[in-house]
C-alpha cells in the first residue's frame, strides 16, 4: 500500500467514527428529551436528570433583586 491509501484509509476511518459518535450522541439527546416531554409539565427536567445542568450561571428562576 501506499502511503497516500494509508492516510485516505486512516482519514476514512476517523470521519466514520466522528460520524457514529454524532449520531449516538443526536440519537441519546433525543430520547432524553422525549422521556421528558412523556412526563409532562409537573416533573422538572433536573429531576429526572439531575447531573445535567442546561442553564447558564447568570440565568435565574423566579424572583430576582434589580441590582
Amino acid at each position: 500500500m501506499k502511503n497516500n491509501s494509508k492516510i485516505t484509509l486512516a482519514l476514512a476511518a476517523v470521519a466514520t467514527a466522528a460520524l457514529v459518535i454524532y449520531l449516538t450522541r443526536c440519537v441519546n439527546a433525543k430520547r432524553m428529551l422525549v422521556k421528558v416531554a412523556d412526563e409532562g409539565y409537573e416533573t422538572a427536567h433536573d429531576i429526572l436528570y439531575p447531573g445535567k445542568d442546561n442553564g447558564g450561571k447568570e440565568l435565574r428562576y423566579g424572583p430576582t433583586l434589580p441590582r
